[in-house]
Order: structure tokens, then C-alpha cells, then sequence
């Protein structure tokens, strides 16, 4: 019974760290080799969830940002994110102007940016999982709710969220449950 007891115990410990859900972190990664500077950001959102509300400057104020001259113009952007997010995937928006392309679209759950700068050559992709953009949207009019997407990112599973090339610069924004970037 004394060398069960041991046994027991360890396997006991193993099932309750198996069963706690992983840390997620957000990762932001900033590549200039032209100028040789490197920038690496793992942040847990258990910490950023606990900072942002205490962050009281500029246009952040208790886990918000204001949109400053942003007008809904009687939009309601709540109704709006349900409406689209209960519809089918598929292509919403495209603009295709000699020096822009923009792209706007929804697929496997996800709001999806694609802007290509043809002139400054750079491209930014945008992947927002719906949960999230709701989430962002879930203040008035002329916010966006940082403290709640956070949140709502701790249950997005492992997505880049945003990724931005141009001459010189590659930046990348991801979630996942490592607590290094890769």
C-alpha cells in the first residue's frame, strides 16, 4: 500500500495538469533586417487581461479604445456583426483601384482584411475570428471593447491575427499556447 499511495498521487497531480487548460499568449514579431532591428512580444492574455484595464491614457480608458471621429452614422455595428457573421462565407468587398486592392471577407468563422498597397508595395492581412470582432465591437459606436476581444482571444485557439510585408519589414500577430515566438 506504501508504494501505491506514491503512485497514486503522481497520476492524481497528471490528470489535474492535464485537464487545466494552456496558457495562451499573444505574440507580436517585427523583422527589419535593412535596419537590423528585431522586435519579439509574447505577452499571456491572463497578464494582458489583467493590464489593459489599468492602462488610463491616450485613447485607451478602462480596456477600450475611442475611435476619435469615427461616426456609425445610425449604424448599429452590434446588429450589424450578427447579421454577417449568421450569413454564408463568401466575398463581401472588393476594391481594385490602379495603386489599392482591398479585400473583405468572411470564411470558416472568420472576418478577413486583405489590403495590398501596390505603390508602397505592402501588404496587410487581417484574420479576426468572430468571437473576437464581436467582442471588439461590444462598446458604443465609437469604441472598440480591447478588454473584452482579449477574452474573447483566450478561446480563439491558435490564429495569426494579423501579418504586414513591405520593402523592408515583415510584422506578424499571433495566439497560441507557447510562451516563445518561433
Amino acid at each position: 500500500m506504501k508504494t501505491i499511495l506514491p503512485v497514486l498521487a503522481i497520476l492524481c497531480m497528471g490528470t489535474v495538469a492535464l485537464a487545466a487548460p494552456a496558457e495562451r499568449y499573444l505574440h507580436v514579431k517585427v523583422d527589419d533586417p535593412v535596419g537590423r532591428e528585431h522586435v519579439r512580444v509574447n505577452i499571456p492574455l491572463s497578464l494582458a487581461e489583467k493590464v489593459i484595464p489599468a492602462i488610463n491614457q491616450g485613447q485607451l480608458r478602462d480596456g477600450k479604445v475611442e475611435l476619435g471621429n469615427f461616426h456609425a452614422n445610425g449604424v448599429d455595428l452590434k446588429m450589424l456583426f450578427d447579421a454577417v457573421k449568421s450569413s454564408p462565407d463568401g466575398e463581401f468587398v472588393t476594391v481594385q483601384e490602379p495603386d489599392t486592392d482591398v479585400r473583405v471577407a468572411k470564411s470558416n468563422g472568420k472576418m478577413i482584411v486583405h489590403v495590398i498597397d501596390k505603390e508602397g508595395k505592402e501588404k496587410v492581412d487581417v484574420t479576426i475570428p468572430w468571437d473576437v470582432a464581436q467582442a471588439l465591437a461590444s462598446a458604443d459606436g465609437r469604441q472598440l471593447n480591447v478588454l473584452a476581444a482579449i477574452q474573447a482571444l483566450e478561446k480563439a485557439g491558435d490564429t495569426t491575427l494579423v501579418t504586414v510585408t513591405d520593402n523592408s519589414q515583415t510584422v506578424r500577430v499571433w495566439i497560441d499556447s507557447r510562451n516563445t515566438s518561433d
